[in-house]
C-alpha cells in the first residue's frame, strides 16, 4: 500500500494481510465515537467486489464476511481503534510453487523479491495482490457512513474497458441508478454489455485488458485541503496509487487541459441564489489543493491484469538464466470492475480524513 501501510492523519487507516494468508484486515483509528456500526454495514460494499457475471472474473470467488474485533460496543463506535477482518477461504497456493523463481512480467514479483531479500510471500502476489483491497473496502464502508451524515455521496463507475468508452454521460441520478447493476460497473447498460464482450475476448485469447474508472464526490464543502504537500488532490492521488494496477490519476479535464487555452480551461465564477458557484468544473472541484465547492471529479487508469495465459519472457532468479513462463491458475481477465469499489472507498477515506482536519467532523456524534 503506502509508506507504513497506512493513510490519513486524523482518520488513520492501516491495512494488513496477504492474498493467500489467513485473513485480510484493517485497523481504523480516529473514527468518531457514537457512529452506529454493525457487521451488516460492510456486506453491501464487500459484495460489490464480485461482479455478477462469472465469465468476466477469476474463478476465485469468495463470499467475504466482515468480522468486527474491536472499537464497537452496543452497536456504536467507542472512539477506540476499530479492527475488522475478512477470512481468506478460496486460496490455491499450489499454483504459485512452480513459478516462485520466475517473476511474472508486469507484476511486483521481482521488485518485491529485491526489496525484501526473497522473504516476501509470493503466493498470489502476497501483499501486492488486488485481494488486499478488501481492507480498503472495509474502511471505505465506515467512511461512507460518516460522510452520509453530511449529505456527501461518493460514486465510482467504469467509463472505459479497452477501447470501449462510456461517452454519453447521464445525470447523477441516472448514474446512481445503474452503476452497480452492470457487471462491468458501467452506468450505461448497453455500453456495459460491449465492455463484457471485450473482456471475454481477451480472456479467450489468454490475454487481459485494462480500463478507466471515474469517481465523483458530491456536496463536499469548499475550503477542505492543506497545501502544499497535504493538498486534497495530492492525498487522493497518493492513496489511489495504493490500489493494485492503478497507473494514472487525473482531476477534472486532466491531461486534456494541456490542449486548451486558459480562456477555455478556467472555471468562471458566478452568483447563484446569493452563493458563489463555478460555471464549469474543469478543475474537478479542487483548486490549489483545496476544494472549491464543486463536485470532486477524478479518473483512474487501471492497467491490464499482468497474469495472462500466454508465453512471456522472464529470468529464473535461482539459476540466473533466461526463461519463459505461461501463467496458469485463476486470474481476472480485467481487474477494473473489482477496482471500482476500492476507488470509491479510497476517495471516501481521504475525504473523511480531510474533513476531520478542517473541523467539519467532530470527535463524538451525539444523536
Amino acid at each position: 500500500m503506502l509508506a507504513g501501510n497506512s493513510l490519513g492523519k486524523e482518520f488513520v487507516v492501516t491495512t494488513f494481510g496477504e492474498s493467500h494468508g489467513k485473513i485480510v484486515g484493517v485497523l481504523i483509528d480516529g473514527c468518531p465515537a457514537g457512529l452506529s456500526l454493525s457487521e451488516e454495514d460492510f456486506q453491501e460494499e464487500l459484495d460489490q467486489r464480485i461482479p455478477s457475471q462469472p465469465k468476466i472474473v477469476s474463478s476465485r470467488i469468495e463470499k467475504d464476511v466482515a468480522k468486527i474485533l474491536s472499537g464497537v460496543f452496543k452497536g456504536k463506535t467507542t472512539g477506540a481503534p476499530i479492527a475488522v477482518t475478512v477470512d481468506n477461504k478460496e486460496t490455491k497456493s499450489s499454483d504459485y510453487n512452480q513459478i516462485k523463481d520466475l517473476p511474472r512480467p508486469g507484476h511486483s514479483d521481482y521488485s518485491a523479491y529485491i526489496r525484501y531479500g526473497g522473504f516476501n510471500d509470493y503466493q498470489g502476489g502476497g501483499r501486492f495482490s488486488g485481494r488486499v483491497t478488501v481492507a480498503l473496502v472495509l474502511a471505505g464502508a465506515i467512511a461512507k457512513k460518516v460522510l452520509s451524515r453530511y449529505g456527501i455521496d461518493v460514486l465510482a463507475y467504469t467509463v472505459s474497458i479497452g477501447k470501449i468508452k462510456f461517452e454519453k454521460k447521464g445525470s447523477v441520478d441516472e448514474i446512481r441508478k445503474n452503476y452497480r447493476i452492470a457487471a462491468t460497473r458501467c452506468p450505461d447498460l448497453v455500453c456495459g454489455e460491449k465492455m463484457e464482450e471485450v473482456i471475454v475476448a481477451a480472456k479467450n485469447a489468454g490475454d487481459s485488458v485494462g480500463g478507466v474508472i471515474e469517481c465523483v464526490a458530491l456536496n463536499v464543502p469548499a475550503g477542505v485541503g492543506d497545501p502544499l504537500f497535504d493538498a486534497l488532490d495530492a492525498d487522493l492521488a497518493k492513496a489511489l496509487f495504493g490500489i493494485s494496477a492503478v497507473k494514472g490519476v487525473e482531476f477534472g479535464v486532466g491531461f486534456a487541459a494541456c490542449e486548451m487555452f486558459g480562456s477555455q480551461n478556467n472555471d468562471a465564477f458566478m452568483l447563484k441564489e446569493g452563493k458563489v458557484e463555478l460555471v464549469t468544473n474543469n478543475a474537478g472541484g479542487i483548486l490549489g489543493g483545496i476544494s472549491n465547492g464543486m463536485p470532486i471529479m477524478l479518473r483512474v487508469a487501471v492497467k491490464p491484469t499482468p497474469s495472462i495465459n500466454r508465453e512471456q519472457k522472464t529470468v529464473n532468479l535461482l539459476t540466473m538464466e533466461e526463461a519463459s513462463l505461461r501463467v496458469e491458475g485463476r486470474h481476472d481477465p480485467c481487474i477494473v470492475p473489482k477496482a471500482v469499489p476500492a476507488v470509491e472507498a479510497v476517495v471516501a477515506i481521504i475525504l473523511v480524513d480531510h474533513l476531520m482536519r478542517a473541523g467539519y467532523i467532530p470527535r463524538v456524534f451525539k444523536e
